[in-house]
């Protein structure tokens, strides 16, 4: 599987751990994803690795760890603006969209810190040199 590969796979498993948020896959939420990424090169990816998860129903936190290490793990990637888009019209289906909201507002503030630490230990490694 290519980087590209995994990085849209853990764009569906991210969808799924918002959208089972309140517990619930709802329809519009289905409807939404569909919608947002039917014209992205990349759609059947995201789409079949959210469906896998809701045919697995995997456990929302070991998900959610891994898609914040994989995307660690994967640097900074404009990609990400395209996943907050995906995310919050999922969120904006859903009756529960407060609640969704608060885990994207979650991931995207944890993200951010790793990065931030990143930058941190390499601006400290610069100076010690």
């Amino acid at each position: 599987m290519s980087n590209k590969e995994k990085l849209y796979d853990a764009f569906g498993e991210l969808v799924y751990v918002v959208a089972m948020t309140d517990g619930i896959i709802q329809a519009e939420e289905k409807k939404a994803l569909h919608d947002i990424i039917s014209n992205h090169t990349w759609a059947s990816e995201i789409e079949w690795s959210f469906n896998y998860e809701v045919e697995k129903q995997q456990d929302v936190d070991y998900l959610y760890k891994k898609v914040l290490d994989y995307c660690h793990q994967n640097g900074p990637d404009p990609e990400y603006q395209f996943l907050i888009e995906i995310l919050e019209a999922v969120a904006m289906a859903s009756t529960h969209k407060d609640d969704e909201i608060q885990v994207i507002n979650k991931f995207t503030s944890e993200l951010t810190a790793r990065f931030k630490r990143d930058i941190d230990k390499l601006n400290k490694r610069e100076e010690e040199d």
